[in-house]
């Protein structure tokens, strides 16, 4: 039976355009945006996987994944009540709720709250910017999104280092300037990248993010995929965008 929801001030209902999937956002506070798309088509996780989202935000990656992968069980940590509060009732909206859970709680303590080596895959979009230089409001929900207020990348290896089984998979979409410190923040924690790609906005630009794969435990040898362009020309996406992230 089709469920309805009661938005709250400011908040919409926005169609994921996958598999009759809606996700409630709050366009005055944080809503997602292309980096959590590609990364959810980045994630290669198998039958039966549980897997574990950190800095779910409003759950986007979560339920994408409900979708796309066959996981037994995803799980969103949100150390925000009100942005886990907007993913639980989206969550219930869309029937997920025998497969996705949103759990409040903050990155950096999520060891304690999670068994250890308790999850096959873990997803992260996290905060691209270091530290607080130039915002205006370090604890409005857009700078904890965007800015390392709450917790670094170091951080988010720490948590995936101990929530990871042995040769588990973590995923995750940053900026390439970080680029070198991401390898060696992972590798220091014992997450081997196996594979990175590249993204850029134009085939003659600079490339704007990159999604990694590591895996805990695993051997020196990381494979570089071909580039994935987002736009043919201005306001034109290319046809992989097209065809499979439904753009």
């Amino acid at each position: 039976m089709e469920r309805t929801v009661e938005l709250r001030e400011n908040e919409r209902l926005d169609d994921l355009q996958l598999s009759g999937f809606q996700i409630i956002q709050n366009p005055e506070k944080f809503c997602f945006g292309m980096d959590a798309v590609l990364l959810s088509g980045f994630v290669r996780a198998k039958k039966g996987d549980a897997l574990l989202d950190l800095g779910t935000g409003t759950g986007i990656l979560p339920i994408l994944l409900a979708a796309k992968t066959e996981c037994a069980r995803l799980v969103g940590l949100e150390i925000q009540e009100e942005s886990a509060d907007m993913a639980r009732r989206s969550v219930e909206l869309n029937q997920l709720e025998d497969r996705v859970s949103i759990v409040t709680g903050d990155i950096k303590e999520a060891g304690g709250i999670f068994p250890s080596a308790s999850f096959d895959c873990i997803t992260c979009n996290p905060p691209y910017m270091i530290g607080r230089h130039g915002i205006a409001n370090p604890d409005s929900a857009l700078a904890i999104a965007r800015h390392e207020v709450l917790c670094t990348f170091e951080d988010v290896a720490a948590a995936a280092e101990k929530l990871l089984r042995p040769g588990g998979h973590f995923f995750l979409v940053h900026r390439p300037f970080r680029l070198a410190e991401l390898i060696v923040t992972l590798t220091r924690h014992r997450l081997e990248p196996k594979r990175m790609r590249m993204v850029y906005p134009f085939v003659d630009k600079e490339p704007n993010m990159v999604l990694i794969e590591a895996v805990r435990g695993g051997n020196p040898r990381m494979t570089v995929e071909r580039p994935l362009i987002i736009f043919e020309s201005p306001g034109q996406y290319t046809r992989e965008i097209r065809e499979n992230y439904g753009y």
